[in-house]
């Protein structure tokens, strides 16, 4: 999430970032994510599987640097199954007995035996340590990733995903625009110097606004549902991003990859809706609307 205090003047110069790049990048996975949404949900599953398969590959990669090699062909098959088989469960239990979270529990099981079993082949040194990589994997990237499966499977789902995502969005429009614009007071400066409190302000308070008026008008739900999946967003997508910076930070590198042409790596992108996403499915869940 953006909540960072740049000088206005020159962080798209400083970044080194492609700016055409980035802006054709961006519209691509926004028009296939609205696309899908719109005329064919499973296709957005799709689009979640490749996208977090290769965020899982960046983590591998990332991991060998620090000496920890994880079983990333199981790893990735695992996160497939986990994401698609959930799905497909959430969709088939309005039609048959078998719950979800019985395929759930199944394919992350199934996907941590075989990753366990898998570096058995490579002798026993460094069998805790490359384990532990992949087992952190499975845990970050598919396990998380699962819930927004389940999220659009719900009824209602296509309006629920939307209104979390443009909470996200809002989040991070409004944390940068703030943050670099007033923004003084870092927030964690041990872990990412550039997010302020300003910046955070500004992503609250941009997303209440945005998640009010589509919980009001799009969801039909009180404004204040609306202002709660704000603050569930804005709370836990910033963590997601402290998160992956903390990751980073630890590893000693700027970007996951270089797999999107002017963002970095895909985990650089999904770093907030990774950790949102199971918050969002939590709320309505208790507010009565997880159905």
């Amino acid at each position: 999430m953006s909540t960072e205090s740049e000088p206005t003047a020159r962080p798209r110069r400083g970044t080194g970032r492609d700016l055409p790049a980035a802006i054709a990048v961006g519209l691509l996975l926004l028009g296939l994510a609205v696309a899908t949404l719109i005329w064919w949900n499973p296709g957005f599953i799709v689009l979640l599987v490749v996208l977090t398969s290769l965020g899982a590959v960046e983590l591998h990669h990332a991991l060998r640097r620090i000496g920890m090699t994880s079983a990333i062909i199981p790893v990735v098959v695992g996160n497939i199954v986990i994401i698609g088989g959930t799905y497909a469960a959430a969709e088939l239990q309005k039609l048959t007995n078998v719950p979800w979270h019985v395929v759930l529990m199944a394919t992350i099981g199934g996907t941590v035996l075989v990753a366990l079993g898998w570096r058995m082949f490579g002798g026993a040194e460094g069998y805790a340590r490359d384990s532990a990589a992949s087992l952190f994997i499975i845990g970050y990237v598919p396990l998380l990733a699962s819930f927004v499966g389940l999220l659009l499977a719900q009824t209602n789902g296509v309006a629920k995903m939307t209104g979390v995502i443009l909470a996200i969005v809002a989040s991070d429009t409004g944390g940068y625009a703030i943050g670099a614009a007033f923004g003084s007071r870092p927030m964690a400066p041990v872990i990412s110097p550039k997010k302020t409190w300003e910046g955070l302000a500004g992503s609250l308070g941009l997303a209440s606004v945005i998640a009010v008026l589509y919980a009001i008008f799009v969801l039909q739900q009180p404004w204040w549902v609306g202002l709660l999946l704000a603050i569930v967003v804005v709370i836990f997508g910033t963590a997601g991003d402290l998160i992956e910076s903390m990751i980073k930070r630890d590893i000693g590198i700027k970007d996951m990859s270089s797999f999107l042409p002017g963002h970095g790596g895909v985990m650089d992108r999904l770093d907030s809706m990774l950790v949102a996403m199971p918050a969002a499915w939590v709320l309505f869940a208790l507010l009565g609307l997880g159905t």
